[in-house]
């Protein structure tokens, strides 16, 4: 049986390599794997996964002149702090009227308002969460996560969304980082562009949310995780930009930059069970998803009209 899950799991990997593979193509595989047969490498996938996905996204730089880099995170800073002091709030009350306990509810809404599984890795550690509490954070995010990966491009286009548009609207209202470029990648390269430099930006606020968490639930020797993949990407940037090399070299680099993102979004959703999924509950499910809806809808307001 291990065999063969390996072998189906070399083959849906090397898939993921040719050109017929995309994000949702590829995130989908991974889950009927999951749901199926099993990863015949879970206990790896993990730290795979973050491996590949920042690595992936410093690559990306290579494709994006350090001028729209700014330019973009200026767009959407604004957005960034708003939506994210409004999502935080918002889910500690609508986690009190709905009797989560304070500690699951801040995880979900740490990781709708800034950067998904990310967000939550870094801020369970400060309040102490349990392992049940972080399986039910991170399966609620990952669930909306799937779901947006596959109905945000749709959306945009039956809206006539312009790509600036969509890139910061996917960078605010999806969790995290792999599905927020998988999905922009397939509404267009300057979608791509904007959207990966706006979450970015977004990221960072990993820290002073950390901070702040250790803060209000009072842990003094809170320990603050820094994205450190984010300078990388800027630095690919300034490569990008300031020196000259053949196109060929930066389109090489960007393309190994997509496949790996396709890969990741395999391992991704190759990395979920029936446990995890089971784990999440009703309630924290529907507050995941309360979250996402108002984050989703006061944006794409905000982006339709200033953007």
């Amino acid at each position: 049986m291990q065999a063969l899950r390996v072998a189906i799991f070399a083959a849906l990997l090397i898939f993921c390599v040719t050109p017929w593979a995309s994000p949702p193509i590829a995130l989908a595989l991974g889950l009927a794997l999951a749901l199926t047969l099993g990863h015949p490498f879970a206990s790896r996938n993990s730290k795979a996964t973050k491996l590949l996905l920042q690595t992936s996204v410093v690559l990306l730089g290579f494709g994006m002149n350090l001028q729209k880099v700014v330019e973009a995170g200026r767009t959407g800073f604004v957005f960034t702090i708003v939506t994210i002091v409004g999502t935080l709030l918002l889910g500690f009350l609508l986690g009190r009227a709905m009797n989560i306990s304070r500690t699951t509810s801040h995880l979900i809404s740490s990781g709708t308002a800034i950067c998904g599984g990310s967000a939550i890795a870094a801020v369970g550690p400060v309040v102490n969460a349990t392992d049940e509490e972080m399986s039910v954070a991170l399966g609620t995010v990952f669930i909306l996560n799937s779901i947006a990966l596959f109905i945000f491009p749709m959306i945009g286009h039956r809206l006539g969304m312009t790509q600036p548009q969509f890139g910061v609207w996917a960078a605010i209202a999806i969790h995290d980082t792999s599905s927020v470029v998988g999905a922009a990648a397939k509404y267009g390269a300057e979608a791509l562009q904007i959207a990966t430099t706006v979450k970015l930006t977004r990221a960072l606020w990993i820290v002073p949310v950390t901070l702040a968490t250790a803060f209000f639930f009072k842990r003094k020797s809170a320990k603050v995780t820094i994205p450190w993949f984010i300078l990388w990407f800027v630095v690919a940037s300034v490569l990008r930009t300031y020196i000259a090399a053949p196109a060929e070299v930066w389109s090489t680099l960007t393309m190994l930059a997509r496949i790996g993102l396709t890969i990741t979004l395999f391992l991704i959703g190759a990395g979920l069970s029936r446990k995890s999924i089971a784990a999440v509950g009703a309630r924290p499910l529907i507050l995941g998803l309360l979250l996402w809806i108002a984050i989703s809808s006061v944006s794409l307001f905000v982006v339709l009209r200033t953007v």
